[in-house]
């Protein structure tokens, strides 16, 4: 069981920080939010599938359930992917991923921020600081221009990580007991819809102005098929099996596997400030939830029979 846990871990990351690989490379041939709306209409179609097959309660019936999926819709799939997709434009795949490391921060943060029964300790407020002085040092933004476009990209991705995690705090307020799976399908669909309104009413995004061919088509469908449809059923299992601690370290392995895939597919650089950027992060993280990590390692070394 441990090493089945680990290989879909590592499989998780594998496919979760090549995306952004895939996002980059797709980004040659679809205007950017036109190419997030298309990823969600097709994996909606499987997360409904799949939630129609698990669960008895796949479709929201209550107010609460409703706003909780409108909750994800708007900040967890369109707000996010919008930012991120377009941020890629003008930066790099393992820039981007360490970025978005930052959402398992951030989360945090909000939500000991919003939420009363949650309080940031000294230093978990160190480790914010810490983790967004690494994003300072990733972005390297020039006090003389601080609009260059790499430096506007890193921001808009920034952006997405706190959408994400705004919204992943949002739905922990609203009253609702709906299954996950059906929260993600649904807020999957919704996401797409407002995803193609956004489309429409930007210039140069339109079914017009893709570029069809076979590694357009190939990114789309691994971002649909393998990094949707099939990370979020592995994400489920290791949420269940791991806990939300242990399966939040999937944001610090993606980036590797984002630097790797953008290195081999897209011949992408990595230079030290990315390397750094995402070491100052993950420090910031250990301190921000220490001790949690100490808490799920001493639970996990009892139940395996080991000394304290």
């Amino acid at each position: 069981m441990r090493y089945r846990n680990l290989l879909l871990f590592v499989f998780l990351a594998a496919i979760w920080g090549s995306a952004f690989m895939a996002i980059k490379a797709g980004l040659e041939f679809f205007p950017p939010v036109l190419f997030a709306a298309l990823r969600y209409d097709i994996a909606a179609v499987f997360m409904l599938a799949y939630a129609v097959y698990v669960t008895d309660h796949w479709l929201p019936r209550t107010r609460s359930e409703w706003w909780l999926v409108t909750v994800g819709a708007v900040l967890m799939i369109a707000g996010y992917h919008i930012f991120l997709f377009v941020g890629e434009t003008q930066t790099t795949s393992a820039a981007a991923a360490v970025i978005i490391s930052l959402s398992p921060i951030l989360t945090t943060t909000f939500a000991r921020a919003l939420l009363p029964s949650q309080r940031l300790t000294a230093a978990g407020v160190a480790g914010m600081v810490i983790a967004l002085l690494g994003v300072a040092i990733l972005a390297r933004p020039d006090p003389a221009n601080l609009l260059t476009e790499d430096v506007v990209a890193k921001g808009l991705v920034f952006l997405a990580a706190l959408s994400f995690s705004f919204g992943s705090v949002l739905t922990r307020r609203i009253d609702a007991r709906l299954p996950i799976e059906t929260m993600e399908a649904w807020s999957m669909l919704g996401g797409a819809v407002l995803m193609h309104g956004v489309s429409l009413a930007l210039p140069n995004e339109s079914l017009g102005d893709i570029v069809w061919t076979n590694e357009g088509l190939l990114a789309l469908a691994y971002l649909s098929v393998v990094a949707s449809a099939i990370g979020f059923l592995i994400y489920f299992d290791l949420l269940e099996r791991l806990g939300p601690v242990e399966i939040n370290l999937v944001s610090y392995v993606a980036p590797i596997f984002a630097a790797l895939s953008g290195f081999l597919f897209l011949q992408e650089g990595l230079d030290q400030y990315t390397v750094a950027g995402f070491l100052v992060i993950f420090t910031g993280f250990l301190l921000l939830k220490g001790r949690d990590i100490r808490t799920e390692l001493l639970g996990t070394a009892q139940s395996d029979g080991s000394p304290d």
